[in-house]
């Protein structure tokens, strides 16, 4: 077991178990519920009621907040920080894979405790599938973390993800899988979905030739023909895989966005235009504000103007897990024009949509996973207090409870 592994459930019975706290999220409507009591069985909400039924063991959090549990759509378990050319080097060219492996699974219990009860992984940047086994580890038991859904190795255009700085007569591995020409980019979706993947990652746009065009928006050469990144696209929803896609340039989001795309990953040169189609078309913005050196604000408020769902994530791994909790990124999202509330939602029930999970996940409602987690203060008027959760259950079994030491 992780640092952090479940202590034992509260009452320690095997019957269910009321879990009471001053304010209990209803995330759909948007309000607290006050006397309100979360009634937990096999793993599941049973029901919601106003007190605690006869015979349950009570867990009383006392004046706390009680949310759903938190999703982060956008994580990299196997990076550690990426800020510079060295640190990411590293990683990729030298450090052993049983001790980026080890530190993959420390990141798995850090994004637990802070309250991060599923997450998607969107590129393990040559750590091949290693995230596809660490979601089976953490299925069967053997770890305790979040669920995980992976996406493998993100795949890119050949040569377009380079290891720059050394000599041109020496070949490295490189983060990502390559591939190019229709064929041979369909090949490469086949091989992942063989591989198990839950998403397959695109980098529609990469390179450093991208600077800003007369409009202020970055832009520069797609790494892909249409034709190529359309297939990637087409491979994967034929097989019943949705697509990711980075795109931080005019043309790689507007590729992304026609090719049909279920996510646009990172956003930070989305023109209004482009804004008012993601919203036709129901692709969603992950915009990952902290992992951004400047935030793409004209870009951002385009998405809020044209009606573009905006789910939460944070590109976590691209910066320290152990530096940065990652439910920062909610104040970030507040400063840019969207309210506590709808932050929450874009981690519980939009997040849970764009997962294909809403059934399961993203909302205190009776026959969806017990996943919660609760946190001192009013997160719908100072969203912050999320980044001091000190409660949280996952799947009916408490993982982190203020004051208690785990098992």
């Amino acid at each position: 077991m992780v640092a952090g592994a479940p202590a034992a459930r509260s009452g320690g019975g095997r019957g269910p178990l009321a879990i009471r706290a001053t304010r209990v999220l209803d995330v759909v409507q948007g309000v607290w519920l006050s006397k309100a009591v979360v009634v937990v069985e096999g793993g599941l909400i049973s029901e919601v009621v106003p007190s605690p039924p006869e015979g349950a063991d009570l867990l009383d959090l006392g004046d706390r907040s009680l949310l759903p549990g938190l999703i982060d759509t956008h994580t990299h378990i196997f990076l550690q920080g990426n800020r510079t050319s060295a640190e990411y080097a590293y990683q990729i060219l030298e450090e052993e894979p049983a001790h980026r492996v080890a530190r993959a699974v420390r990141s798995l219990g850090t994004a637990l405790r802070h309250g991060f009860t599923c997450l998607r992984d969107l590129g393990t940047e040559g750590a091949g599938f290693g995230d596809v086994a660490l979601r089976q580890a953490v299925s069967e038991g053997v770890l305790t973390g979040p669920e995980l859904l992976a996406a493998g190795p993100a795949i890119g255009a050949r040569y377009s993800y380079p290891i720059a700085g050394y000599r041109s007569d020496w070949s490295f591995p490189v983060g990502v899988a390559e591939c190019d020409g229709v064929e041979g980019c369909r090949r490469e979706v086949r091989r992942q979905v063989a591989r198990g993947v839950d998403w397959v990652k695109v980098y529609a746009s990469a390179g450093p030739k991208s600077e800003l065009n007369q409009d202020g928006y970055m832009d520069g050469p797609p790494p892909w023909t249409a034709a190529e990144l359309s297939a990637i696209v087409d491979e994967a929803h034929a097989r019943g895989v949705p697509v990711a896609a980075h795109a931080m340039t005019v043309s790689g989001t507007d590729m992304a966005v026609a090719a049909g795309v279920d996510s646009i990953e990172h956003g930070s040169a989305i023109t209004p235009g482009t804004a008012e189609m993601m919203a036709r078309r129901g692709i969603p913005l992950i915009p990952t504000l902290l992992a951004l050196r400047e935030a793409p604000r004209i870009s951002f408020a385009n998405c809020l103007a044209a009606g573009v769902e905006v789910v939460f994530g944070t590109d976590v791994g691209a910066f320290r897990w152990e530096d940065v909790n990652q439910a920062a990124e909610f104040r970030r999202m507040v400063e840019m024009g969207m309210s506590p509330l709808q932050t929450i939602r874009s981690a519980t029930l939009n997040a849970a949509a764009l997962l294909r999970r809403q059934r399961e996940l993203g909302e205190i409602s009776p026959g969806h996973r017990a996943d919660l987690v609760a946190c001192s203060g009013d997160p719908l008027q100072d969203v912050g207090t999320l980044e001091a959760v000190d409660f949280v259950m996952k799947s009916g079994t408490v993982i982190h409870q203020a004051g208690r030491r785990p098992s």
